[in-house]
């Protein structure tokens, strides 16, 4: 088991990144979480945005559309729509799947956590959220789970 931080994913313009490129010097915990714009907790959008703000923390997104069709829309129509929804200025990474056949080698290895209600493996739904430390230690934390009440 690697670190996360150093799995690459494609940005919104394919190129390669990965977590740890995206922090800044002074971030200690990266903020993943799966993001659709039709879902009922879209509205966390405004609290991952305000989470960014914070010193320390990097949120990134990454939209996934293998929950209910509600993240349907292209990568532009994404951005367009979480900007000027909700202000969001944070990382938004190319579509991708966080489970089954297809599943991303970043959320293979983030479902490997035991989540704050005690689940592990696949995820569940939207807005599942993974704190990772600089030292790639992972707490997993559920849709329900307020971004303002993590980190």
């Amino acid at each position: 088991m690697g670190n996360p931080l150093d799995i690459e994913f494609d940005m919104m313009n394919r190129q390669k990144t990965t977590l740890r490129d995206l922090g800044e010097s002074n971030t200690e915990h990266w903020l993943v979480v799966n993001v659709a714009s039709a879902c009922g907790f879209t509205r966390q959008y405004e609290q991952l945005q305000e989470k960014s703000t914070q010193d320390g923390i990097t949120v990134v997104g990454f939209p996934c559309n293998q929950f209910g069709g509600q993240e349907p829309g292209t990568h532009q129509e994404i951005c367009d729509f979480t900007s000027k929804q909700y202000n969001v200025d944070f990382p938004l990474m190319a579509k991708l799947e966080v489970k089954g056949e297809n599943q991303h080698p970043l959320f293979t290895e983030l479902s490997q956590s035991v989540g704050s209600d005690g689940h592990t493996g696949d995820i569940r739904w939207n807005f599942e959220k993974f704190v990772i430390s600089k030292d790639g230690s992972v707490a997993r934390f559920t849709s329900r789970d307020s971004p303002l009440d993590i980190v």
